[in-house]
């Protein structure tokens, strides 16, 4: 464990590069035995909550999200004491009913990346872990208790499709996609997820919804995704405010979930 200490964790996603939340901040850099982490990350605290929070693109979004390093940003997470992460990301939809600037929730996905490093196990030390649901049950509560209350547009008991990048999908593609039953897809969920499952970390996904992925007949631009996202990021933010405002007082110590378990029966 490092010096500084946080209790929830924020990964910026696209869009999404400070929190624009945190008092008496800093930022601190973690060195891991996977490399560098995407940027340094800033600690701060909020409404008496300790939170650290890290942009998965960098600052600059520099980083497109097949190089991105899952492993250390997790590993850096741990580090620091972090039980609890939400993570904000942009994705397409593969359904008409989930429209551009709606938000998401993902409980299930679908792997089609192919080159990243998707776990934390090495020579000598076997993990299977089990993501037959992928996400913190506790958080997901929380986050559909605060949507109900705020009443925000968000589709519940997604799967997210998420694919290798950086690049979109052909046509061919993305009508494949969309055949498997998916709803939303994105690049950066997988390994993410996984890992902080891994690390016993319980994790959440919020998904901002940018475009109709090119199912739709619609070539997907840059632009048009930032320009969706850039109308969001302030719903994002207070989102995200309420979010913490709801975490039970005692949920530093007290989690009534298995994440932290995750492990007694993954390892040979």
């Amino acid at each position: 464990m490092v010096k500084d200490q946080a209790d929830i964790g924020i990964f910026g996603g696209t869009g999404i590069y400070d929190s624009g939340l945190l008092e008496n901040s800093k930022e601190i850099t973690i060195e891991t035995p996977y490399g560098k982490t995407s940027d340094t990350i800033t600690i701060g605290e909020f409404r008496g909550r300790k939170i650290a929070f890290m942009p998965r693109h960098g600052k600059k979004h520099s980083i497109p999200p097949h190089m991105i390093n899952y492993c250390a940003n997790i590993w850096a997470f741990k580090e620091l004491g972090i039980t609890r992460i939400i993570a904000p990301s942009a994705v397409g939809s593969l359904k008409d009913e989930i429209k551009p600037g709606h938000f998401a929730l993902p409980t299930q996905f679908i792997d089609f990346t192919k080159s990243r490093k998707t776990s934390f196990s090495q020579e000598g030390k076997v993990i299977h872990i089990s993501v037959a649901d992928p996400f913190c049950p506790e958080l997901q509560k929380i986050v559909s208790d605060v949507v109900k209350e705020q009443k925000i547009t968000m589709h519940k008991d997604c799967t997210y499709t998420c694919i290798e990048g950086p690049r979109f999908s052909t046509k061919a593609e993305s009508r494949f996609f969309k055949s498997t039953g998916a709803d939303i897809i994105g690049m950066t969920l997988v390994p993410e997820c996984q890992l902080a499952r891994e690390a016993q970390i319980c994790y959440v996904s919020i998904a901002t919804v940018t475009d109709y992925d090119v199912w739709a007949e619609k070539p997907v631009t840059a632009k048009e995704v930032m320009d969706t996202l850039s109308k969001n990021v302030q719903r994002t933010k207070k989102l995200l405010v309420e979010l913490i405002d709801n975490m039970p007082d005692d949920f530093a110590t007290k989690r009534t979930c298995s994440c932290e378990k995750a492990l007694t029966e993954a390892e040979f």
